[in-house]
């Protein structure tokens, strides 16, 4: 009988014989008129489960699913297996929908390429499941390693791009001349969230990591600021054009991002060439937060949510530095790697929180989401604190990520493994630590004792005499001599 196994081409197959039908699913909305992005239908419950199983699939079982692989879990199969079928099912739903019809948007073009990354990233898993070692596949087996493990990283981030395309087209948003603003604080906003993930990764599991790097944690950061401020210099101007709106403000801001990463980047070694820490960085954050929140506005809704991010921002940049100055104390590599946990204080949490709160309240502070949200009369209030229950939720998943990671990658942390020998039985370590003290055995208390009877004879009737007298002037003594 034919099995996976003997014949290894034939979920490949299988899987590329599905290609013709992902594509012919992207469905046909050229009823809609040039003008409209989105009719005035509600959305169905065909939609509406299509947004849920996909949130299920790219945003919780994908990422799971990714972490498990990293620790060669037996479970990582079944969980990636699963959010795979639980994808394509809302693949087609989203495209067997009636209600709401949306003009061609970015979301359902970009849809096709991340499922053809998914069945990609399906033939190779099956292909490596298979531990194919002769022949072709045998040759090439290192480089295709190298692709699912690239091709693993990019997904991820494919999703995020894809869910956020997803919320944009659902409300018809980022057309026309509404496009540019868009860009600028999805992207930017996402770059806030990303640079939070990092640190809390760094922070849990990627400290001993940095270490070995011999650069600080501030290099890294001072390069990102100064490319992205080059960036910003020429791209948030036309160039030849007139000065409009913010172009100033923006352009400058990339100005002062790759300066003060240049300086960030100077001074992350000393003069003898040892990595040292900055903070730079967080200063370049405070002031990008400053010139947020003063950013001038056309609706009093957005005046609110653009100062509480610039506000957010600041204070991202004010933990950090903090964190960086007095509760590191400057400090490059954990002084214990083999107990992280000891090493963080609860204040450390602070900036990338604060990071993923700022990401969250600038996503949603483009001008049609605003003015959306102002029609219909909710308050600052309540969109801010809706906005960083968002951020908490995100916080707190990927928390979650990083403890199963580090539960898996390091099994005896956090746990009452290690044991030492007393009186021939194993005995726990005080607290679970390896630095814990030897409780004595009756043995080692006979010894103790011996070597006292041993130390008492040889001492002199003078050193006796002038124990006792200390002896009555207050002191303790025993068995002949002070202890």
């Amino acid at each position: 009988m034919a099995t996976f196994r003997t014949r290894p081409a034939l979920l490949a197959s299988t899987a590329v014989l599905l290609l013709p039908l992902l594509v012919s699913a992207h469905g046909d909305h050229s009823h809609l008129s040039d003008n409209l992005a989105i009719s005035a239908d509600p959305l169905d419950a065909i939609l509406w489960t299509h947004i849920l199983l996909q949130c299920l699939a790219w945003g919780v079982l994908f990422p799971t699913g990714m972490v498990l692989g990293l620790v060669r879990n037996r479970w990582h199969v079944p969980v990636q297996t699963l959010a795979s079928c639980i994808a394509i099912v809302g693949y087609f739903l989203g495209h067997a929908h009636k209600g709401r019809q949306f003009a061609k948007n970015a979301h359902s073009g970009f849809a096709t390429w991340l499922m053809l990354m998914l069945v990609g990233q399906v033939v190779l898993g099956v292909y490596l499941r298979l531990h194919i070692e002769k022949g072709f596949l045998g040759r090439v087996r290192k480089g295709l390693v190298c692709a699912h493990a690239v091709l693993g990283g990019v997904i991820p981030v494919a999703a995020w791009v894809q869910m956020l395309l997803g919320g944009i087209a659902v409300q018809g948003f980022c057309r026309g001349d509404h496009l540019g603003q868009c860009l600028a604080h999805f992207i930017m906003g996402s770059a806030f969230i990303g640079y939070g993930i990092v640190l809390t990764i760094l922070l849990l599991c990627g400290q001993a990591w940095l270490a070995g790097t011999g650069r600080s944690q501030e290099f890294y950061d001072s390069l990102v600021i100064t490319l992205w401020g080059c960036v910003n210099t020429f791209t948030e101007h036309r160039w030849g054009g007139p000065w409009v709106g913010n172009d100033l403000q923006h352009t400058t801001m990339g100005v002062i991002w790759w300066a003060a990463g240049l300086v960030g980047i100077w001074l992350s070694r000393d003069r003898a060439g040892r990595p040292q820490r900055n903070v730079i960085p967080s200063i370049v954050i405070m002031l990008t937060g400053w010139g947020m929140s003063a950013h001038p506005q056309h609706l009093e809704l957005s005046n609110h949510v653009h100062s509480i991010f610039g506000y957010t921002l600041i204070a991202a940049g004010l933990t950090r530095l903090i964190e960086i100055s007095f509760v590191v104390k400057d400090r490059v590599a954990p002084e214990r790697p083999d107990d992280i946990d000891a090493e963080i204080s609860s204040f450390q949490y602070l900036p990338p929180f604060l990071l993923y709160a700022s990401g969250f309240l600038f996503m949603g502070a483009t001008e049609e989401q605003l003015q959306l949200l102002s029609d219909a009369g909710v308050t600052h209030v309540s969109y801010i604190l809706i906005l960083y229950s968002i951020s908490f939720l995100l916080f707190l998943f990927v928390l979650m990520l990083l403890h199963l990671y580090s539960a898996q990658a390091n099994p005896i942390d956090g746990k009452v493994k290690s044991a030492v020998k007393l009186d021939d039985e194993e005995r726990p370590r005080v607290n679970g630590h390896h630095h814990a003290m030897r409780v004595p055995s009756a043995s080692d208390r006979q010894a103790h004792d011996a070597q006292d009877f041993e130390l008492e004879g040889l001492m002199s009737e003078d050193e006796d005499e002038g124990v006792t007298k200390n002896a009555n002037g207050g002191s303790k003594v025993g068995n002949g001599g002070a202890r």
